[in-house]
């Protein structure tokens, strides 16, 4: 039957039906992240060779050592850069400090030191001056957004697109995974590799985005939870930091995020048997590292839930296995958010919440 041929009554009912999926709670942020397959695809195939040229041309600059400037999800982005730059090339990383050169007028000799921004927007206040300072310091500069035309990309000598498109929802989902991909795309170029390994990602993205049922299920454990701790090592650790800022952002649940190491060095005494705890377990060095970390926890009788391969999911009480094998550990956790945005979505549903408008926050934050 065509919409012409509706009753009064079967065209009210299909009006409230459109209106319902219309305005339906996270219905913005399921929409994004079931973009980033498609994303990921277009980084790779339209993005990867701007990067890739962006990359010789700072490569041949001879950087002495990098620093990496965001704030909130592309922080953690940044931190998973610091991994890449460290492990990969052998370069000193740090992160910086906004605040020395914004509040109190730092000026630090930055001659031949790459300053990588990294910001969604490119909006920020004090993610363009710092940026516009290090340029007159000296720095080769380089902005990572999703927005060429912003004002970070403006002030900067370089700047990648991540090709993410417009991103409605307040919790960032598909510019998180997309700044991660160039990322690694940057790096790569930076050695002179072509980026091969990561060329199975948007099918593997679009297989964990399939299993909603799944991480459904896993919501259910945290509907009432009172806290979360959320732990990995290496290259996992940024995923544990940005996993929790999503289920703070959107279902108001205190998340502490801890590197395997440092949970061992005191935080581990406030988790009991009741205690939810969420360990992303890279597939590779960094979840041989955290092994002694899940030894404790069992020990101590944690609910213990293991986003990882099948065999950390099987040691534990409850799980997510990702399809990691044969994925090299350095592009992992481009796969390992996923489940966890959509944990964050499940929860936040399950609450009674809106995930596309968390309170008390907006999209452009301006710090100074």
């Amino acid at each position: 039957m065509s919409a012409t041929n509706l009753t009064p009554q079967e065209a009210v009912e299909l009006g409230e039906a459109v209106e319902a999926v219309e305005t339906a709670p996270g219905r913005i942020m399921a929409g994004e992240m079931a973009e980033q397959p498609a994303v990921l695809r277009r980084l790779l195939d339209e993005g990867a060779p701007r990067i890739r040229a962006i990359a010789e041309q700072i490569a041949a600059r001879k950087p002495r050592f990098v620093l990496l400037t965001a704030r909130g999800t592309s922080d953690n982005a940044a931190l998973y850069a610091k991994y890449l730059i460290e492990i990969l090339l052998g370069k000193p990383a740090g992160l910086t400090s906004m605040s020395t050169t914004t509040a109190y007028g730092a000026r630090p000799d930055l001659t031949d030191v790459l300053v990588i921004t990294v910001s969604q927007s490119g909006g920020s206040p004090d993610l363009v001056a710092s940026t516009k300072a290090a340029r007159e310091a000296g720095a080769i500069t380089l902005a990572v957004t999703n927005s060429p035309g912003s004002p970070l990309a403006e002030v900067s000598e370089f700047h990648i697109d991540v090709l993410a498109g417009p991103e409605k929802a307040l919790p960032a989902t598909k510019t998180y995974t997309a700044e991660l991909l160039a990322l690694y795309l940057f790096v790569e170029g930076l050695r002179g590799g072509d980026g091969f390994v990561a060329k199975a990602l948007p099918e593997l993205a679009e297989r964990i985005l399939g299993r909603r049922e799944e991480v459904k299920a896993l919501a259910g454990r945290y509907r009432f939870a009172e806290r979360l701790v959320l732990t990995s090592r290496g290259y996992g650790y940024p995923t544990a930091k940005e996993a929790a800022l999503k289920l703070m952002e959107t279902s108001y649940i205190p998340a502490l995020s801890f590197s395997g190491a440092d949970l061992l060095h005191g935080p581990l005494a406030m988790v009991d048997n009741v205690s939810p705890v969420i360990a992303i377990v890279t597939d590779g060095k960094g979840g041989e590292a955290l092994q002694p970390v899940l030894d404790r926890l069992r020990g101590r009788g944690a609910d213990l839930v293991v986003i990882g391969s099948q065999e950390s999911v099987e040691a534990a009480s409850a799980g997510f296995v990702l399809p990691t094998e044969g994925v090299a550990e350095e592009v992992q956790p481009i796969l390992e958010i996923l489940p966890l945005q959509m944990l964050a979505y499940e929860v936040t549903i399950a609450r009674g919440q809106d995930p596309d408008a968390p309170r008390a926050l907006a999209k452009v934050t301006e710090t100074r």
